[in-house]
């Protein structure tokens, strides 16, 4: 039986890269005090980590989710595992970003990776691109600032395909995030039509899927 999470050797390269460049930057981000960490935040991978990276993958392949929306590129590691997925279904990832200098380094490494023609990327503000977009859609990753995740699901929820799935990082990890995690669970748990549960995979993640 075929591995479905099993990925060519141009996008183990690629992901094991981004995985080196996070190392590094996880002991300088160590060394940094709370006023340094958030003054260089944007420089720093921060990525959501293999097992979730691979989970992500997983779900695209397993649900065949052909419409997915990225709500957060960063540099493009999370957007890897998802167009490895999508290549795999015959899908495409529609991926939003605000800053263009990360867009341009996650585009690099998706030519490395031979996953381009994957990847849609949207540059600019999360919540007015969300409007623009018409949807549905079948896979939702939000991985971007804490505080925009009840307003990005706000907008979201009427562009959810039926039995869509939506993973929201960070749920667990870093501490500083939880009290806008705790208030992203409270509001999936009780939109309509939806059934959600935290895992802790990675940093934390909640899946919630949209009957």
């Amino acid at each position: 039986m075929n591995d479905p999470t099993a990925l060519d050797q141009a996008v183990r390269t690629v992901l094991e890269d981004y995985e080196a460049r996070a190392e590094r930057e996880e002991k300088v981000w160590s060394t940094l005090s709370s006023e340094e960490a958030a003054r260089r935040r944007d420089e720093m991978l921060l990525p959501v980590g293999r097992a979730t990276g691979t989970f992500l993958n997983l779900l695209v392949k397993s649900g065949e989710a052909r419409r997915i929306l990225e709500i957060g590129s960063s540099y493009g590691y999370s957007t890897t595992w998802l167009a490895e997925g999508a290549r795999a279904v015959g899908g495409k990832v529609t991926s939003l970003e605000n800053k263009v200098e990360k867009t341009e380094y996650a585009s690099a490494q998706l030519a490395r990776a031979g996953l381009s023609e994957y990847v849609e990327f949207v540059i600019g503000d999360a919540l007015a691109s969300i409007r623009t977009l018409a949807g549905p859609f079948d896979l939702v990753l939000i991985d971007l600032w804490k505080d925009l995740y009840v307003p990005v699901f706000e907008l979201l929820y009427p562009k959810l395909a039926q039995g869509a799935i939506v993973v929201a990082d960070n749920m667990l990890q870093p501490e500083s995030a939880r009290i806008h995690a705790r208030a992203y669970r409270e509001r999936v748990r009780v939109a309509r039509d939806v059934t959600s549960v935290l895992l802790s995979i990675g940093n934390g993640i909640e899946v919630s899927r949209f009957q």
